[in-house]
């Protein structure tokens, strides 16, 4: 598999743990024909929870789209399952709405008799909008925002950054640290 790279860190990637992960992945790309590359990464993370050590991530790279799920376990090939499982939902949730926006250009159509009993179950299981929520962005610094976040009990804060005036998202990772989103204009 040409468009299959596969990395590892902490962690050696034996003979049967390559075969083993191509084959699960050949799986996906019957599902995605047109996909551009797929990257698997596999570590040994220096968790302390010895179930959650070993970490199976997938990247899918598709035109306009990028298609990524993370896993973690104490073991590695179950990692890799449980991942694959992950991302085949997240193939199919794809495909779904590259399907359904296709069919249904306008509300119309969406109306429309012709319309089968499948396209309406999938878009049911898309999720919806059920909220929207409009607040003041504060300028601030990183460190405040950080401060912010945790003071709200939220897993990420939308602020004007002081220091360049543009606006940032700071989240916190997995790993316990903080990560900082800036769009580019």
């Amino acid at each position: 598999m040409e468009m299959l790279q596969i990395y590892t860190r902490n962690l050696e990637l034996t003979d049967r743990l390559r075969d083993y992960v191509e084959d699960k992945v050949s799986k996906l790309q019957r599902y995605l024909p047109n996909l551009d590359s797929i990257r698997v990464d596999l570590s040994e993370s220096n968790a302390r929870d010895s179930s959650r050590r070993m970490v199976a991530q997938i990247t899918i790279y598709v035109p306009k789209a990028i298609l990524r799920a993370e896993e973690r376990t104490g073991d590695i090939f179950s990692a890799v399952d449980l991942v694959i499982d992950k991302m085949s939902r997240r193939v199919e949730r794809y495909k779904g709405r590259k399907r359904v926006a296709r069919r249904t250009p306008t509300a119309e159509l969406a109306a429309s008799p012709a319309m089968t009993g499948v396209d309406v179950v999938e878009e049911d299981l898309l999720p919806a909008i059920v909220r929207v929520k409009e607040f003041e962005v504060s300028s601030v610094l990183a460190d405040e925002a950080i401060e912010q976040m945790e003071l709200l009990g939220h897993h990420f804060f939308v602020y004007v950054d002081a220091a360049d005036g543009r606006l940032s998202v700071v989240y916190r990772r997995e790993d316990g640290d903080y990560g900082v989103l800036k769009p580019i204009y």
